[in-house]
């Protein structure tokens, strides 16, 4: 396999950092939380062997530095980011990309199928935290309140707290490479952008369901086989349902890929098309 890339994309407001391995049809793994390209590297491995696969820090994480004053972080204005890191990779409407993202990464490529159906032929929405489709999404709007009057108050830990005590997350166990002190690092200085930038909008984004039901692009929703009854997990759920498709089960949890060999198996199945898509008809 040929050595990674290392590249920096200049976008409105920002200096986005990003990485390419492989070669072929182009893949873009769409990170969420704190983490940044890093936590894709086995994923990203495993797959590059028949893709060109990208991954990348979204805007104001880790080492994709803003370049205007900080501000709320909107799922519109990260999906312009993820469309123009695919015109810099050379991805055209003739040549269309596959795109995975995991929880808020997820939201994120939903939300660029939305605004550039003709560059993207696949996306696979891996437990997007759409809190705004579930039933009980009044509890949810106060949590988020609940977590921006915390960190108005004490900061970025303690609202931390109160969003994981709310999200019950049990961790995956899911194995993985342990992270580099950089990388750790790293995720730790995102908890800030994360807490009071990026969970207000995305805790408060509504997809276009019309649009992506009607649209081109093949949407598969995903859930971890080890989450059941988690919100991210329920919320790829109803998304399916919201779109009248079939829901992909990938090994592991919420950060499955963290195992990549078998996370990377089933996102080849289901990228090759082999999960099949079904749409019920009215």
């Amino acid at each position: 396999m040929e050595p990674i890339k290392t590249e920096k994309l200049s976008v409105p407001g920002a200096t986005l950092y990003y990485e390419v391995r492989g070669s072929g049809p182009v893949l873009l793994l769409i990170c969420g939380g704190i983490y940044d390209a890093e936590g894709f590297t086995g994923l990203a491995d495993a797959l590059a062997t028949e893709r060109t696969v990208v991954t990348y820090d979204r805007r104001g994480n880790s080492r994709s530095v803003l370049t205007t004053p900080p501000s709320m972080l909107s799922v519109e204005e990260q999906a312009d980011d993820a469309y123009r890191l695919l015109g810099a990779v050379e991805v055209t409407e003739d040549e269309p990309a596959e795109v995975f993202g995991n929880s808020s990464g997820a939201v994120i490529a939903l939300e660029l199928a939305t605004q550039n159906p003709a560059m993207v032929r696949t996306v696979v929405a891996h437990e997007p935290p759409l809190f705004e489709l579930l039933p009980d999404f009044d509890h949810w709007r106060t949590v988020l309140a609940e977590v921006e009057e915390v960190y108005r108050e004490g900061g970025a830990g303690p609202a931390m707290e109160v969003f994981g005590a709310a999200m019950g997350m049990h961790g995956d166990g899911d194995g993985g490479t342990p992270p580099s002190p950089e990388f750790a690092a790293r995720m730790q200085a995102n908890v800030e952008v994360l807490v009071a930038r990026e969970i207000p909008p995305i805790g408060a984004y509504v997809p276009d369901l019309d649009r992506l039901r009607s649209g081109a692009v093949r949407v598969v929703p995903a859930v971890g086989a080890a989450s059941t009854g988690e919100p991210p997990n329920r919320a790829g759920l109803e998304l399916a349902a919201r779109l009248e498709t079939t829901v992909a089960v990938f090994p592991g949890g919420h950060g499955g890929f963290g195992d990549a060999v078998p996370f990377a198996a089933k996102l080849h199945e289901v990228l090759a098309g082999e999960h099949p898509v079904t749409r019920r008809t009215p």
